[in-house]
């Protein structure tokens, strides 16, 4: 099986032949060298036609431990442990890791964060696309009879008389 990590991708004919899809080949370029490690681990799920919940396994973290940025098409989740100077115990062995992390997502157009809730270690997004009623598709009438031009002088004549 081959290695996927080294694989790389010449955008360079796109950027020639296109124009607005800037974003996008920024994207691609950015998913291609990502280079983060797993941590923390996460599943993206589609709960409904335009609904969607990202999923991020924080177990040792506190609610006030994290923090969730929706800023423009980015989506940013952070996670900082405070440190307990209060214990009196000390740590031998750590197997949970309890690292401060800050992962990313890119959103698409129109997607708004509408919930977050934090359930035995692992924190829920709720995510849900709304288009706009000025963006949706829309049936245009097809008018029949008189060319407007002839409304538009009608109209005229009506006005003058």
């Amino acid at each position: 099986m081959e290695d996927l990590t080294m694989r790389t991708y010449d955008l360079t004919p796109f950027y020639r032949s296109t124009v607005g899809f800037d974003r996008l080949f920024n994207l691609l370029d950015q998913a291609g060298s990502d280079g983060s490690p797993g941590y923390p681990p996460y599943n993206i799920e589609r709960t409904g036609e335009n609904a969607y919940r990202i999923t991020v396994a924080v177990s040792g973290f506190a609610k006030d431990e994290l923090s969730i940025v929706a800023k423009e098409n980015t989506l940013t989740i952070k996670g900082e442990k405070v440190a307990n100077e209060n214990s009196k115990s000390e740590v031998i062995y750590r197997g949970i890791a309890a690292r401060a992390f800050e992962r990313a997502f890119q959103l698409a157009d129109f997607v708004q964060v509408k919930d977050a809730s934090l359930e035995n270690g692992l924190l829920h997004v709720d995510l849900v696309r709304e288009i706009p009623e000025a963006k949706k598709p829309r049936q245009i009438a097809i008018n029949a009879g008189a060319p407007k031009a002839q409304v538009i002088e009608n109209s005229a004549a009506q006005v003058a008389a």
